[in-house]
């Protein structure tokens, strides 16, 4: 069995039987195509089902060189999901990757930015120019209704139940879900429509797709993070932010006021709670206030 047919078995198993996103499966097979260069690299001609543990060792070591810790342990948890596809199907009796220990790595605690700093990235955004109502609705939308880049790029005019005051997103194994969208923003969102996506030649295809450039065409995830990368310098923000640090304050302001973790789940998207908890660990100084307004010995 060669990698190439096995890989694109394999694709098709993620796709059907696991249901994920291709966003999803190319990262898993990503993986796999790493250990196929390496083999080639090396002139090692080894079929996927007599690779042994120690040649992927060897692989691990050399990646180990070149990525921290945690690219380290995705790599190896994406092997050892590839290998036990194979054990799954009857293909190998073991998986090699069971006896790889991934490397530990502390629970990254996610960047947040503060309403002032959202507030302050809106406001420098050019309204004068086309684009500039287009990227306020997507800043509106990303962090009052904490998607993720993928979700808000793949977001269609028909998701829009703007009087029910909801909006259809499709999330990780094309899962969806209703996110609440607030009075403000349908309002952005309104304005953009109006203004300028009316007035674009949209392309073949398109016709249903919410955000878009100006030539018509669903934007990139890439364009998301140029737009808030350069907003970012231009107010000289002193952190590093992406479309998931929107993301992140949305789950973290609404903790901070009050929101029960259930419902943050649900919203977000999380399979498991297990994944939102984190935000339980980014602000702190609000048990302080608790413990000086409620315990009896304060």
């Amino acid at each position: 069995m060669k990698w190439e047919a096995t890989l694109k078995d394999y694709r098709l198993y993620l796709k059907i039987e696991r249901g994920l996103s291709e966003n999803s499966i190319d990262n898993y097979c990503l993986d796999v195509e790493k250990l196929i260069l390496f083999l080639e690299n090396r002139s090692l001609s080894i079929s996927p089902l007599s690779i042994e543990k120690d040649i992927i060792q060897e692989f691990i070591y050399t990646i180990a060189k070149e990525l921290h810790a945690r690219s380290q342990a995705r790599i190896i948890s994406g092997l050892r999901s590839f290998f036990g596809y194979l054990v799954f199907e009857d293909y190998r009796k073991d998986n090699p990757l069971d006896l790889i220990d991934s490397p530990r790595i502390g629970r990254k605690l996610p960047d947040t930015l503060s309403e002032n700093d959202i507030d302050l990235l809106i406001q420098a955004i050019d309204l004068s120019k086309p684009e500039g109502e287009r990227n306020r609705a997507i800043l509106e939308t990303l962090y009052s209704c904490g998607l993720r880049v993928s979700e808000l790029t793949n977001l269609k005019l028909s998701d829009l139940y703007f009087e029910e005051g909801f909006i259809k997103v499709t999330g990780k194994g094309d899962k969806q879900r209703f996110v609440p969208i607030v009075p403000s923003t349908q309002k952005y969102i309104h304005i953009y429509q109006s203004e300028i996506r009316n007035h674009l030649n949209i392309q073949k295809g398109h016709e249903d797709t919410l955000f878009l450039n100006r030539r018509g065409k669903q934007l990139t995830r890439a364009m998301i993070f140029t737009i808030i990368k350069q907003l970012s310098e231009k107010i000289g923000l002193n952190k590093t932010i992406s479309p998931h640090t929107f993301r992140h304050s949305f789950a973290t302001h609404l903790l901070e006021n009050g929101a029960d973790l259930r419902s943050i789940q649900q919203l977000l998207g999380h399979e498991s709670i297990t994944t939102t908890e984190i935000y339980m660990h980014v602000e702190k100084s609000h048990l302080k206030d608790v413990v000086n307004n409620f315990h009896p010995r304060k």
